[in-house]
């Protein structure tokens, strides 16, 4: 579900990749008449971005981008794919069904270690969104103790789980599967689980419990997450294109945090799941996640040669991956 694949789920779909990847040449943009904000009508490339979830804050940046114009204005007309539940994302991008997708930073690894060629382009999110969440009233004090005690949920093949299990022993904690929602998080104040900030911590505040979450990050396992990834061969035939769409989607982000309001209604009418008000919270929720003194000084979206390298090796000491990655390979900065 939306980044909380399991490893043997993102595994698979690299297999996969490998077995379509000679098949399929780059997907080559299709023209249509589009009439953008600023712009006259002309023939513009129709490019897919497919999510890995359904339309909610996440993506908040480009639904924005697509309703206030920045798409438009650069010729593009971007057609956004909803996903869902193990939504073959870096299996479409890498066998050309389409041209960008959002994945995460270790699916990247992992799927370049298997011979697919994927490469990252925007990283919304600068600090992971994965956490554990606790009861406050425990009053733990680290992500260590909340490791340490109780019982935790997790899916327990996730490269963090390894992860955590590495940097601080077998765990204290009863580690059980994570079965989805905040059900059994409610009836056991000694219960922690993982989550994403934006998520379950808001629909345990709506049930009246206070959560407390620590950041998977503060270990030191800080993947990018919310990348946008095309493959190598179109970005090398479409690097136009590529650029246009980073400098779009940058756009739309940067407007997405100075007002989530327009795009949040355009999300919530394909999605009814989410009311306006949860919305509105998980948009303020998220956004200290997607800037750093990297983007501040390069823009949004940027990443960085150091990061990938460092979690190239901890896949690689983790046994995720079997052979080094190059970090440089993995991702472009436009």
């Amino acid at each position: 579900m939306r980044m909380r694949k399991n490893l043997a789920v993102v595994m698979a779909v690299a297999v996969g990749v490998l077995a379509g990847c000679g098949e399929q040449a780059s997907p080559k943009p299709t023209t249509q008449a589009v009439e953008g904000a600023g712009t006259s009508a002309k023939n513009s490339p129709v490019v897919r971005l497919a999510l890995n979830w359904v339309a909610e804050p996440e993506f908040g940046g480009f639904y924005a981008a697509k309703e206030k114009g920045a798409y438009a204005q650069r010729s593009l007309e971007v057609e956004i794919l909803p996903g869902g539940a193990g939504a073959p994302v870096v299996q479409m991008i890498a066998s050309g069904q389409v041209e960008f997708g959002i994945v995460s930073a270790d699916e990247v690894i992992i799927a370049r270690s298997k011979g697919a060629d994927v490469v990252g382009l925007f990283a919304v999110y600068q600090t992971n969104p994965q956490g554990i969440m606790a009861h406050a009233e425990r009053g733990l004090r680290t992500l260590e103790e909340a490791f340490k005690s109780g019982t935790v949920a997790v899916e327990p093949g996730l490269p963090y789980v390894k992860f955590l299990r590495q940097l601080y022993g077998q765990p204290g904690a009863q580690v059980v599967p994570y079965a989805g929602g905040v059900a059994a998080f409610l009836n056991d104040k000694n219960f922690a689980q993982q989550c994403f900030v934006f998520s379950e911590p808001l629909a345990a505040k709506r049930q009246g419990v206070q959560p407390q979450v620590f950041l998977i990050a503060e270990s030191g396992y800080n993947p990018y997450a919310g990348v946008v990834a095309t493959s190598g061969a179109y970005l090398k035939e479409h690097e136009d294109v590529v650029k246009a769409f980073v400098a779009a989607t940058r756009e739309g982000w940067r407007d997405y945090l100075a007002d989530p309001g327009p795009a949040n209604a355009v999300m919530g009418k394909l999605n009814s799941a989410m009311d306006a008000d949860t919305f509105a919270q998980a948009a303020g929720a998220q956004a200290g996640l997607l800037e750093s003194a990297e983007t501040k000084a390069g823009g949004l979206g940027v990443m960085t040669e150091e990061r990938w390298e460092t979690l190239a090796k901890q896949l690689r000491e983790l046994g995720v991956i079997d052979r080094a990655v190059a970090a440089g390979e993995c991702f472009r900065n436009y």
